[in-house]
């Protein structure tokens, strides 16, 4: 068994949504000052790898830590659609019935743009990467997806009224979101589907948590 991650690093001054705080991480303490390195992390629950719960955006609905964590280990096949979205590019049912026809019940989909390996404080990648419209949010509740990941800070464009809308469509269905992901070159030669575990920071009440998303694969497949 070996682990394959698709994580974003978080450190200071990293990327982020520009509607959340900026990243901080700053040393507290050294070996030199006071015998320990410690650090002090400023950041938004919904920075780097991290997930959605359905509260992110609908009152009284489930916190990231009322969600089973048996939901976030499971099945996932991925969508690549590298060369293929631009900026501001909607990903709808005409660029994911080709590619998902074979999509069963209770899969997870992760979504690769290839903006993950473009993560930088620029106008276009803060501003303007694919999204998953709305419509392709109503095509994935269908398919009865269990989740939806995308290599970006936000699968709905991070621009109301569209980022509002396919995170209602998809939370509102019980569908949790995996954002900020980056894919390996050796994840698009893999056997589909892999086992993706994404398990969250225990954060009590919260709209969502940080996460180390890996794919688990047996190296005798």
């Amino acid at each position: 068994m070996r682990l394959i991650d698709l994580s974003q690093p978080v450190f200071d001054e990293c990327p982020n949504c520009p509607v959340h705080p900026p990243v901080s991480s700053k040393k507290v303490s050294t070996h030199e000052s006071g015998g320990w390195q410690l650090e002090l992390l400023t950041l938004a629950n919904h920075t780097g790898s991290h997930l959605d719960a359905p509260l992110h955006k609908l009152a009284g609905h489930p916190a990231i830590d009322e969600l089973p964590l048996e939901t976030f280990v499971g099945p996932a096949v991925i969508v690549d659609l590298r060369g293929i979205v631009g900026p501001s590019t909607g990903i709808g049912p005409e660029l994911l019935e080709p590619r998902l026809g074979h999509l069963q019940p209770d899969q997870i989909v992760l979504i690769a743009t290839g903006w993950g390996d473009r993560r930088e404080k620029s106008e276009e990648w803060l501003r303007q990467p694919p999204y998953i419209s709305t419509e392709g949010a109503r095509w994935l509740v269908e398919r009865k997806a269990r989740a939806v990941g995308m290599d970006h800070y936000s699968v709905g464009s991070g621009a109301d009224p569209q980022d509002s809308e396919t995170h209602m469509v998809l939370l509102g269905a019980g569908i949790w979101i995996l954002e900020e992901l980056k894919f390996p070159e050796e994840v698009f030669s893999l056997p589909q589907p892999q086992t993706l575990w994404a398990l969250p920071i225990n954060l009590q009440g919260h709209s969502g948590a940080w996460c180390r998303p890996v794919i688990m694969m047996n190296d005798e497949l």
